[in-house]
């Protein structure tokens, strides 16, 4: 394509938004008009689908649960005035309770106020509200956030140590919908024992966003902790950012939460357009699926030009990995669904994967995000007319560029600056481009059985480690071959995961050991400690 049909196609496929200062240009992705007029049925479809959902439709099958996270940035499309009005007072609460916390109101026992807030949870009670912060966190915010997000001892202890003597001012959030969560039960309860360790009341320092009626609601009740706010059943994990689960830890770090529920609102409207190209989404939608011929044949790399917004591609991986990748259609037909996606930041990674993918196997599309403010204030010149945030510009098309010229593919977003009301209307445009995509390809986007199956499977694992140490405390030896072990055990069939348990409780002197060659496991001995 020469240089006048590339810059014509570049103008016909250009998307702005006047209202959000906005741009979307899919102009170096490989569909045609063929395939633009034969997706125009699945993409009156997808706009069908986008209305029903919003009106309260079943849009998650397996569970029979309504999707309104859109409902949460405008309450006034909730289904009914019991859901507004429960929108509208978590919202109200949260900025009450936030004000509350900055002005000294509520404070902990043996501080004047509160320095830092511990979130616990995982998935995305964790993923949104991390992305949120490193995005838009203030240079000293009004409280410090610090994560638990995992079940790693060492990573809990890395934490906790951060805080030293602020623990006695350290808010802790818990996040879990049903409250049965084992990863974040396990960080609550970690923390929990650190703070008695200290001698401070958990108690009197800690939240809940939980859904009501759950094991942690009722924990949370039993023991008079600080405050509990609410998840409902229609706003999965990976959309829950503009629920309490994103809101609250934001408000309490002093980001304007009402900004980001704007912009998501903003964006909202403008993908309820039932048209393509007037659709920021469906432009979005329209670059995936014929890149991957509707299949996923191709990775989606992230690569934000700005520091703040780093996290980006991490919380878009759960976004739309565990959103589209299903192996069933919503027809029960087998269709291994889904698009991977990785990335980091520019430019720092045009010095690490960008030279696979210009030379390397082209198995992916490019997404930039832009942002076309540099930052507060005046710039110094690097050079001669030239500020760094020129740089960074000039290395942004410079690469779109030279992956052009090898036949790579690439979108790229535009947003005119990095705050709360952008930040917003970004999360909000992704969210849209997964229910569009999903419908495209007739896959439940809502649920997310993979992740349950690998729930269940770890549940397994330490039952088996519960029958591994009783079938020694009701044995007459204090010592067994694995082979043996796993006669008493009448499992044969797990060795490989028994001895994997025993490796596991000897390496932390819990109970049993392994003794002999280690690198020959079938020939290990296992002992009591």
């Amino acid at each position: 394509m020469d240089a006048a049909a590339l810059w014509q196609r570049y103008q016909d496929w250009l998307y702005y938004s006047d209202a959000l200062g906005f741009y979307i240009d899919i102009s170096r992705m490989s569909f045609t008009d063929e395939d633009v007029a034969s997706l125009q049925p699945k993409f009156e479809k997808a706009f069908a689908d986008m209305v029903a959902l919003e009106q309260g439709a079943i849009a998650n099958p397996d569970e029979n649960r309504m999707v309104g996270h859109y409902w949460l940035r405008d309450a006034n499309l909730a289904p009914s005035a019991e859901l507004k009005q429960d929108i509208t007072e978590t919202l109200n609460a949260i900025k009450t309770f936030a004000q509350k916390i900055h002005d000294g109101e509520v404070r902990p026992p043996q501080a004047q106020l509160f320095t830092d807030v511990l979130s616990i949870g995982i998935g995305g009670s964790a993923l949104g509200p991390q992305f949120v912060a490193q995005a838009l966190a203030p240079v000293n915010p009004n409280l410090s956030l610090h994560f638990v997000d995992n079940t790693d001892p060492d990573g809990i202890d890395r934490v906790v140590a951060k805080l030293k003597e602020r623990l006695s001012s350290t808010l802790v959030i818990t996040i879990s919908k049903s409250g049965g969560t084992p990863e974040t039960r396990n960080g609550m309860l970690e923390v929990k024992s650190a703070f008695e360790k200290r001698g401070l009341n958990f108690s009197q320092q800690a939240i809940a966003v939980t859904g009501m009626g759950s094991k942690l609601d009722e924990q949370a009740k039993r023991e008079g902790w600080l405050a509990r706010f609410p998840m409902h059943d229609w706003v999965g994990g990976r959309t829950s950012e503009m629920s309490a689960v994103g809101l609250l830890p934001a408000a309490l770090q002093g980001i304007d939460i009402q900004a980001m529920l704007d912009g998501a609102k903003a964006m909202d409207e403008l993908t309820r357009v039932p048209s393509l190209k007037e659709n920021p989404a469906a432009l979005l939608t329209l670059a995936w699926y014929t890149s991957g011929q509707g299949k996923g044949l191709k990775d989606m790399v992230i690569l934000p030009y700005k520091d703040s917004l780093l996290l980006f591609s991490r919380y878009l991986q759960q976004l739309v990995m565990e959103s589209l990748g299903k192996e069933k259609d919503l027809d029960g037909n087998t269709v291994y669904q889904g698009i991977a996606v990785y990335g980091n930041k520019g430019s720092t990674d045009q010095h690490a994967y960008v030279q696979q993918l210009r030379e390397g196997v082209n198995n992916f599309f490019m997404t930039f995000i832009e942002v076309l403010r540099d930052r507060e204030g005046d710039s110094c010149q690097v050079e001669n007319g030239v500020t760094s945030g020129d740089y960074l510009s000039g290395l942004l098309q410079g690469t779109r560029q030279a992956l052009f010229e090898n036949q790579r593919e690439s979108v790229t977003v535009t947003i005119p600056m990095v705050n709360a009301y952008n930040v917003g209307a970004l999360i909000a445009l992704y969210e849209r481009t997964v229910s569009f995509y999903a419908s495209l390809v007739n896959i439940n986007a809502y649920h997310q059985p993979g992740v349950e199956a690998g729930k269940k499977a770890a549940a397994s694992v330490l039952d088996l480690q519960r029958q591994i140490v009783a079938a020694f405390a009701s044995s007459n030896s204090n010592e067994m071959s694995l082979t043996q072990l796993v006669e008493v055990l009448q499992c044969p069939d797990q060795i490989e995961s028994v001895y994997k348990i025993v490796r596991h409780l000897a390496a932390n002197q819990r109970q049993l050991d392994l003794k002999g060659d280690l690198s020959k496991p079938a020939s290990l001995m296992v002992t009591t400690i």
